[in-house]
């Protein structure tokens, strides 16, 4: 496993993760494109954009529904995959693809694309997973933040293991999502903030957990572990 923690994050992006943040991309320039009425017989931008969260966001009611009645269905199970491709605003749709982009690049030259699609969509899964059964009532959850911190998850686990093989300080690896949570944390006490930080912390945790089976030699690794003890 390599390690460059100086590596620019924004050379020879793998193929993965540019198809990964166009996904991201389209749905809000077709919003801004319908806003701007340069897409004839398309309605407005906004009336666009609630149509998507309407159709493909993340609702907790729903997921709650699911729940009581014990019943699942194949809209209610897409959903945990389509949510991260609808975003609220435009300025969240580009904090997502620079996320995407940039730790999906360091994630992508260590692991396989296979890999990167795993932690990106385990990680949005888990994500939705865990924010609708705590809360289960009136509540959204769309954009790919989840997905993204999954990726910050991963390539924490990049910088874990490095940091061990060099002999550092492993805790070190987790200086990032140390900042990005006081950043959160300092925007919701002067903005005000929704209880979507949940999901993003999930989805890193999940990357980071996912990392250590889709590493390359991760589940051999973690089979020696186990037969060690």
């Amino acid at each position: 496993m390599s390690f460059d923690p100086n590596a620019s994050p924004f050379n020879a992006l793998p193929p993965v993760v540019v198809a990964l943040a166009a996904a991201i991309a389209v749905p809000e320039l077709i919003f801004q494109l319908a806003g701007s009425g340069l897409l004839a017989g398309v309605g407005a931008g906004s009336d666009l954009r609630l149509l998507a969260i309407r159709n493909f966001g993340f609702f907790g009611d729903v997921f709650g529904w699911m729940i009581q009645n014990q019943t699942v269905t194949v809209d209610s199970l897409t959903r945990f995959v389509t949510y991260p491709f609808v975003h609220g605003s435009f300025v969240q749709m580009i904090f997502v693809a620079v996320f995407t982009l940039a730790l999906g690049k360091m994630v992508g030259e260590v692991f396989s694309a296979i890999s990167v699609l795993m932690i990106f969509f385990g990680s949005a899964i888990v994500g939705a997973l865990v924010f609708g059964l705590i809360f289960r009532s009136e509540s959204l959850l769309v954009g790919g933040f989840p997905a993204a911190y999954g990726l910050i998850g991963g390539y924490t686990f990049i910088l874990w293991t490095g940091y061990r093989a060099m002999g550092g300080n492993q805790y070190q690896a987790f200086q990032l999502i140390g900042l990005l949570m006081a950043i959160q944390l300092v925007f919701g006490l002067l903005f005000g903030t929704n209880n979507d930080w949940v999901a993003d912390i999930a989805g890193f945790v999940t990357g980071f957990a996912l990392s250590v089976l889709v590493s390359p030699g991760g589940f051999n690794r973690l089979l020696q572990q186990i037969r060690s003890r």
